[in-house]
């Protein structure tokens, strides 16, 4: 899991346009004007670049902030190994 954080994390900084010194770990969707609506569609679209999964329309709106999205890309990985 940690090395899921730590990606994602990374994922996080760029596709919002983080500092790097951005306490991503406790972010939560509109913490930050970057997490908006449009931030969400493409942090979401390079979650699931990086991790090679997909999301459904559920998981995208309850995708509430970085925690449950550990949680979330970790669940979709384990479903396909």
């Amino acid at each position: 899991m940690a090395e899921i954080a730590g990606k994602l994390r990374e994922v996080f900084v760029e596709a919002l346009d983080l500092d790097g010194d951005t306490d991503v770990e406790n972010l939560k969707y509109r913490d930050i004007e970057a997490w908006d609506s449009v931030g969400h569609m493409a942090l979401v679209a390079a979650i699931e670049d990086e991790f090679d999964v997909q999301f459904d329309t559920d998981q995208v709106i309850d995708m509430s902030s970085f925690k449950v999205a550990v949680d979330m890309v970790k669940d979709l990985q384990a479903a396909n190994d």
